[in-house]
């Protein structure tokens, strides 16, 4: 759409900015002209220097000018800006009010190459005459480097700029590093050297046509400590997230190859203008951060660390930079770049005014550390002149308390940290912005953040491998820690072999994990181990590098031969658009290893070469792909090491790319051959790529003398593996071999034939030994290599198969030409062929098979060594002692003072040094027991271990053997109490039974005073008896009434007075119980009278008296069938018919009332209710099917004036139909009768009721019958019923008062 108010404006704006670009631009487009003239200057930029004008900073010619237009209007806006290179233009669109926009543009510039015009370049060619070399400095002291140089040619207006660097950072001239240059002579100073200094220092030549650069290392090693054994002092002092009143300081740990683990550190600060250093913290931190806080805005401060261990405080750290207490927005506003901006903000009025600002966006952590957080967000869109800050709060994560944090300090910059903060914990985070006018909405919070743990220090590093590299120094490399743990760098040890006398490589942490040690002595061996850092401190050392003598890796003469052709090139498998192919290494490797291989290509008939793969190979397998099918193909290969390429191999045979179909397998390759003997060798292969229609299956060797074609199959029966051991060669002749694969089709492709194989021993060849360690245990193969050159590695293999796995404990350990496999934990599986090269030499090799018999004997063997057995002269014996005392000893054929030994009773670890002791030169060891009693029946066992030896002994001490020990143990403690002339049992705790069956307790004592006192105990329990003991009389008794299984336990009697104290104890169960029991039994029966009847309320009694009864009596009741009764006492020494009291209850124990069956309609009441009588009063209960009935509001018991029992159920349904027993019963035994109860539904027919007789049925009474005796004459006491059919389950629902049924 046409607008008359901009078109004017838009079209002069237009003309000027052409006009002003076509100037601009007329001396570009004359060299662009000119410089295609020359098309091969325009290939030579990065190596000449320029000559062109000079670059022009970014300007406007021409600025933006305001516009207005109409709404949904397009306008353009114009502006003309100068600058070369072409700067880079950026446009800003930004919302000033409702209706109107600020659009900015911002330039800067831009140097990108592909701006450069065509340029013409003169040459400077720079060459050092003299160079700086590795130093070696301790801190405080001053170094200087320094490289001489020519310039051809040497322009006075064109010299290079010469740039240092340390690590990849360039240096400039400051406190620490002076430069200079000029003269062709270039020198950087490090007046006073801290541990920080250290480094790679590389001077870079510059010109614009490219640079010259030398490199050395300068290693700086700790100065004298303060006190001996300090630690190191801490370097590389960091300062982070400086604020308004506090930093963040880092710093990195100092290494510790002799001194004392690093305890903490203490962090000083100084003011800048001062030189107060005053200590941050009042205990040592462990971790290498630290927030300082508490700092004066405005005022810039220097930092600086100390670290502390067991001997004391460090030297002090490098001070660091100044830094300024200021907010970042501040600081952007001193130190930051001013872009040049052209905008338009002329809006009448500020509508901002007034008015809080909006809520800040975008929160997140920046930073997270134990204690602290560091927050940045988004500011919100602000145009008001009033100063804006802001506020932050937290809430832990899993509340929505939130918590103003900075009250005291307001934000101005959105960046800022939170301290004292948990550790482990998670919390949330908002923002509100602010400014006079009022707060903002807070912004959307972050989600849950959570602070560090500390993780601990790094894992040790991995395997440690040096390399030679120059006359003075050696390349380290390592593998990473599997847990690096927030990894700050490595430090590096070194160690003459043999000394262990381990000193720093590197005295600042290196990051990667490849450094080269300098310094170190030609032809001397060392040995390195290398430990990671964090900022907790150093990880566990790795394990040490093998011994490495220090010389040149490569000679000037083989780094200058490159390896000869490959050879061979064979064809594996082609499918028709690819082909596989497999060639032979070069012959001769030029000194170096061959670290590459390229492959050419091309038709035959045709004479142009292609290469067929980016980037080079390093196998001596590939696969050629994108053939055409049918075409016929030529392929030649070249090797390379670092020498450089070598020349070509002869090229293939002519092969067609058509896809192989037959089911025989391909050919194999990679023939190799070791153990060569005069008469024997053993070829390995790699299995053929293609298989054929089947899996491969064995394979078969063949062999030729060389120059004949008479192959002989080595082999008659496929083998499964891919090696064989070839026999029967003659000595001093040479073969050639192939190997064919077999599957279920048959016999495949032989293999490309090898090279020619001279059947004769190395001289001074040795065979692999096998053997079990004397000392360690361990199954030990060894083998000496008589050949070792530059190079030659020991590779040893299973089954023909390098072994690579190293986790169950198999070690390989080589000095010099000696090399062993060792077995740290053999087990029954490790049986096999092992085998043995050594590279680099002319075929040294050695195998052992260990059968699986051999194996297990060494394991045997093994197991021996490493389990010695310590001989015995005599095995473990015991000894009486006076006191009772029971010595347990044995005798070693020999031991040593670092013997330990352990004594066991029944398992149990027998306590008390005081009471073990062992004698050295008799090989005597003893354990003396106090307190020999009836608990410690039972097997003794001592176990020696002395070094590497064991023994064991045990002695068992039970039935006749204790109880005689125990017997002499007691007389020796008695006759001990005697001649001390204390109080004592003369005669020990034993249970009489009197003929009127009663049972006493009795002992005697002797040697009493009148202060002798006597006590009686059941199981600690002290017994009070009636009487007291009659100690004038020397006998004790104690009288158990009513002697029953619960009379059973431990009693124990103790005599005690000033002189001493002695204890006899007794345990009445088992058999002393049982013999207790038998002759009570035998005396019980022997009293008893004749069987009497006598008639009672509750019935028939047939009754008799004894003297005494106890259910532990087996009693049987017989009926003979004629009305006579017996009753029998059985014992286990005699049987005797005996009299005892048997109720017979002929009336049942209910009166009346209970029908047998009862059929009753749905929902009516059924009240079942009869007359019971007993005594004393039974018990009722009620049964439904076998269940307890259980009272309710349906279910209702009831019991009335003592003799009427009944059970009333209301509501009756279809559920309660079933069986219902009603049980009566009190100590004399009871009674059961089942009731019979069938509900019917209303209009249904009432079921027929078929009434049967149900027995009754007795239950006999569970406790022992006492019937009291008439004082004129004695009563007998009954005995109990025989067991009658069991009752049902359960007692039921209980009446208080029983009745019987009649």
């Amino acid at each position: 759409m046409w607008n008359p108010i901009t078109r004017p404006v838009n079209h002069w704006q237009h003309r000027l900015h052409t006009a002003c670009m076509q100037r601009q631009n007329k001396h570009t487009i004359q060299q662009q002209a000119s410089s295609t003239k020359h098309p091969q200057y325009a290939k030579m930029l990065d190596k000449y220097v320029r000559e062109g004008p000079m670059i022009r900073g970014p300007k406007f010619l021409a600025r933006l000018r305001s516009h207005t237009v109409f709404e949904h209007t397009p306008v353009k806006l114009f502006c003309t800006v100068d600058g070369f290179p072409m700067p880079i233009v950026k446009c800003n669109h930004q919302p000033y009010s409702h209706h109107s926009y600020i659009h900015s543009f911002f330039l800067s510039p831009n140097f990108s190459a592909a701006m450069l015009p065509k340029i013409h370049y003169t040459k400077i060619n720079i060459t050092f005459l003299e160079k700086f070399g590795p130093v070696f400095a301790t801190e405080g002291e001053s170094a200087s480097l320094t490289a001489t140089m020519t310039l051809t040619p040497n322009l006075a207006n064109l010299q290079p700029e010469a740039q240092w660097y340390r690590d990849d950072t360039r240096l400039f001239d400051s406190k620490w590093v002076k430069i200079e240059t000029g003269r062709g002579v270039t020198t950087l100073t490090l007046p006073n050297l801290f541990k920080d200094d250290e480094g790679l220092y590389t001077l870079r030549m510059v010109t614009k046509g490219g640079t010259a650069e030398h490199s050395a290392f300068v290693s700086v090693s700790d100065g004298p400590p303060p006190v001996p054994g300090a630690p190191g002092a801490p370097m590389d002092i960091k300062i982070h997230d400086a604020n308004r009143d506090y930093v963040i300081v880092s710093w990195k740990p100092p290494n510790t190859t002799t001194e004392g683990p690093i305890l903490g550190y203490f962090v000083d600060k100084c003011e800048v203008g001062t030189e107060n250093w005053t200590q941050c913290n009042d205990h040592p931190i462990k971790i290498c951060k630290y927030p300082v806080s508490g700092l004066f805005e405005g005022h810039s401060y220097y930092f600086r660390v100390r670290a502390v261990n067991s001997h004391g405080i460090s030297k002090p750290s490098r001070m660091s930079d100044p830094i300024a207490a200021l907010d970042p927005t501040e600081f952007a506003k001193l130190h930051g770049k001013i872009d040049v901006v052209s905008y338009h903000d002329e809006v009448e009025g500020d509508v901002a005014e007034g008015k809080p600002p909006g809520a800040p966006s975008g929160i997140n952590a920046s930073e997270t550390d134990r204690t602290y957080v560091v927050l940045s967000w988004k500011a919100p869109a602000y145009s008001s002149k009033a100063p804006m800050w802001y506020y932050i709060e937290k809430c832990l994560a899993d509340t929505g308390a939130w918590q103003r944090v900075n009250t005291q300090v307001p934000i101005r910059s959105p960046r800022y940290a939170v301290f004292d903060l948990a550790e482990g914990k998670q919390y949330k985070f908002r923002v509100v912005s602010a400014n006079m006018y009022g707060n903002s909405e807070p912004s959307e919070p972050t989600g849950p953040i959570e602070t560090q743990e500390l993780k601990g220090v790094p894992s040790a590093p991995g395997q440690v491998i040096s390399t030679r590299e120059t006359d003075t120094s050696v390349l380290i490399q390592w593998a990473p820690p599997k847990e690096p743990n927030n990894l700050i760098g490595y430090y590096i040890d070194q160690c003459v072999k043999g000394s262990k006398d381990w000193t720093s490589a590197n005295h600042k942490p290196h990051k990667s994990t490849k450094f080269v040690v300098s310094g170190l002595t030609k032809g001397e061996t060392y040995v390195f181990r290398v430990q990671a850092i964090n900022e907790l401190g150093l990880s566990d050392e790795s394990q040490e590098s093998a011994p490495l003598t220090v010389k040149a890796a490569l000679s000037h003469t083989a780094f200058s031969a490159i390896p000869s052709s490959p050879y061979d090139i064979g064809l594996l498998n082609c499918d028709g658009h690819s082909m596989v192919l497999n060639w032979k290494k070069p012959l001769h490797t030029g000194g170096a290893k061959i670290k590459e291989y390229y492959v050419d290509k091309r038709r035959s008939g045709t004479t142009m070469w292609r290469e067929v793969h980016i980037p080079p190979l390093t196998e001596r397998l590939y696969k050629v792909e994108g053939l055409t099918e049918g075409a016929v193909y030529q392929f030649h290969v070249y090797a390379a090491n670092l020498a450089g390429l070598g020349t070509a191999s002869k090229q293939s045979a002519d092969f067609t790319c058509e896809a192989w179909t037959m089911p025989e397998p391909g050919p194999a390759y990679n023939l190799t051959f070791t153990e060569v003997r005069d008469n024997s060798l053993v070829v390995e292969w790699q299995k053929p790529v293609y298989a054929g229609s089947g899996p491969i299956t064995g394979y078969h060797v063949e062999y030729a003398k060389k120059g004949t074609s008479e192959w002989t199959t080595a082999n008659q029966t496929a083998v499964s593996h891919r090696f064989f051991k070839v026999t029967g060669l003659e000595a001093n002749t040479s073969y050639i071999f192939r190997v064919r694969g077999v599957n279920a089709a048959g016999v495949g492709m032989a293999s490309m034939p090898s090279d020619p194989v001279y059947a004769k021993a190395v001289a001074g060849f040795q065979e692999v030994s096998c053997g079990v360690d004397e000392k360690s245990g361990d199954i030990v193969m060894s083998f000496e290599s008589c050949q070792m050159n530059e190079g030659s590695q020991f590779i040893w293999k299973k089954d023909y198969k390098e072994i690579t796995d190293f986790s169950k404990g198999v070690v390989i350990k080589t000095e010099g030409s000696h090399s062993k496999l060792i077995f740290k934990n053999a087990d029954k599986e490790d049986f096999g062929t092992y085998s043995v090269s050594v590279t680099n030499t002319e075929g040294v090799s050695s195998s052992y098979k260990i059968s699986a018999e051999e194996l297990a004997k060494m394991l045997a063997l093994s197991y021996d060594i490493r389990h010695p057995i310590i001989p015995l002269k005599s095995e473990l014996a015991y000894k009486i002692l006076e006191r009772g005392r029971m010595r347990f000893w044995l005798q070693a054929e020999e031991i040593s003072s670092n013997v330990t030994y352990k004594f066991f009773a029944n398992n149990k670890e027998l306590s008390g040094p005081n009471k073990m002791g062992h004698d050295v030169s008799t090989g005597i060891i003893e354990f003396i027991m106090d307190h020999f009693t009836e608990e410690n029946e039972g097997t003794f066992t001592c176990q020696i271990t002395d070094g590497g030896g064991k023994a064991q002994s045990s002695l068992v001490l039970i039935g006749d053997a204790f109880k005689a020990a125990l017997a002499e143990a007691d007389y020796q403690r008695r006759e001990y109490i005697r001649v001390k002339e204390g109080p004592h049992f003369s005669e020990f705790l034993s249970l009489q039974v009197g003929e009127d069956c009663s049972v006493t307790l009795v002992c005697k004592v002797a040697n009493l005073k009148k202060e002798s006192e006597f006590h009686w105990y059941k199981e600690d329990t002290e017994i009070i008896p009636d009487v007291k003991p009659d100690l004038g009389s020397g006998v004790c008794k104690l009288p158990i009434k009513l002697f029953s299984l619960k009379t059973t336990g431990v009693y124990k009697a103790t005599i005690s007075d000033d002189r001493g104290k002695d204890m006899s104890q007794i345990n009445i169960s088992g058999k002393v119980f049982e013999d207790a029991i038998n002759k009570i039994s035998q005396l019980a029966g022997a009293s008893a009278a004749e069987l009497v009847i006598n008639c009672t309320a509750t019935g028939i009694q047939l009754q008799c008296h004894m003297k005494y009864y106890t259910s532990e009596m087996n009693i049987t009741w017989y009926h003979g069938g004629d009305g006579q009764y017996l009753l029998t006492l059985i014992c286990s020494l005699f049987q005797c018919d005996l009299r005892l009291l048997l109720i017979i209850q002929l009336k049942r124990g209910v009166v009346g009332g209970l029908p047998d069956v009862v059929t009753i309609m749905e929902k009516k009441t059924l009240s079942l209710t009869c007359t019971v009588c007993g005594d004393p009063k039974p018990q009722v209960s009620w049964l439904k099917n076998g269940a307890d009935v259980e009272p309710d509001d349906q279910y209702v018991v009831s019991l009335d004036q003592g003799k009427f029992a009944s059970l009333t159920i209301k509501g009756v349904t279809m559920e309660d139909s079933g069986r219902y027993t009603m049980i009566v019963q009190n100590k004399y035994g009871g009674e059961s009768v089942d009731i019979v109860v069938s509900v019917y539904r209303h209009g249904e027919k009432i079921p027929e009721a078929k009434p049967t007789l149900t027995p009754k049925t007795i239950i006999p009474p569970k406790l022992p019958i006492e019937i009291p005796q008439p004082k004129t004459q004695p009563a007998p006491s009954p005995a109990p019923s025989p067991a009658p059919p069991k009752a049902p389950t359960g007692r039921g629902v209980k009446s208080p008062t029983p009745t019987r049924r009649k």
